[in-house]
């Protein structure tokens, strides 16, 4: 059978990926921390016993404790799951890596038991931010060009989207949002290297990026993104995606016209009179 993914563009490239996470340090990795609460969190209002869970991740060792019994998987485009497996499918700060993440969340769907739910976590659009900013306009102020430097993240609205295009029911898209402080920009660019975090994109700059463009990106994120303490400020944000693979028992919205009472008569008003 055919996958989404095997036709997806490359947009990353997954050996230099890989390259990146093979020199992660421990310490650095606290947006993944910060995922596992975020998940924990959520897992703490669903009313039910998940009894075969698989966690979707390119460190297994930040989930490995919550969940002794479940499957640990890594973020291939190609995902070894088996089809109608798990009732809980989590998939961990990898979907902004992926080349397809449409098809990403079709095969976890795929792997749902009826009913089972999918929770995954990602980085979004407005992650980095202010990083964008002072490195575009000092590449073009320096250069006369922009080229591709951090990875285009999707926004809210169109992660929300995917889950609904994967097949899944009652789905809810949400974020939190993450602040951190650096005291220049060279800290900030380690501490990204630190986490796995760098460019990986396949149409990055294969060559050394000239001195003076960095310089220029510190002194336009320090004249915009200063924080009261004199710091760099670094956004990250945080989008947690569920949806349940549908079930007969999940609750479904009305037919058209089955409404069993007029507008008019719950707003206790004429029907020729609603309320503006």
């Amino acid at each position: 059978m055919k996958l989404p993914s095997d036709t997806a563009p490359s947009l990353f490239d997954r050996a230099v990926l890989a390259l990146h996470r093979s020199r992660v340090r421990d310490e650095a990795l606290f947006l993944h921390r910060a995922a596992v609460d975020e998940v924990q969190d959520r897992l703490s209002m669903v009313n039910k016993t998940f009894k075969a869970p698989a966690v979707v991740t390119p460190f297994p060792h930040i989930w490995e404790g919550l969940w002794p019994e479940a499957r640990v998987i890594r973020d291939e485009d190609v995902l070894d799951l088996t089809p109608g497996e798990h009732d809980l499918l989590i998939h961990a700060m990898a979907l902004h890596w992926a080349n397809d993440p449409v098809g990403q969340l079709i095969q976890c769907h795929r792997a749902l038991k009826s009913d089972g739910l999918l929770l995954a976590v990602c980085l979004g659009g407005d992650t980095l931010q202010e990083l964008r900013a002072a490195l575009g306009q000092a590449e073009i102020e320096v250069t006369g060009g922009l080229s591709p430097r951090i990875a285009p993240m999707a926004e809210l609205r169109d992660l929300g989207g995917l889950l609904q295009r994967a097949g899944l029911a009652l789905p809810v898209a949400d974020k939190a949002t993450l602040s951190a402080e650096y005291r220049d920009l060279l800290h900030l660019m380690r501490d990204l290297r630190a986490m796995g975090e760098t460019n990986a994109l396949a149409d990055r700059l294969k060559h050394a990026t000239r001195r003076a463009v960095f310089d220029k990106a510190q002194d336009i994120y320090a004249g915009h993104y200063k924080s009261p303490q004199g710091r760099l400020a670094a956004t990250f944000e945080l989008i947690c995606l569920t949806g349940w693979a549908p079930d007969d028992s999940q609750p479904k919205p009305l037919r058209p016209g089955s409404a069993k009472m007029r507008l008019a008569d719950a707003l206790g008003t004429d029907e020729g009179k609603l309320p503006d």
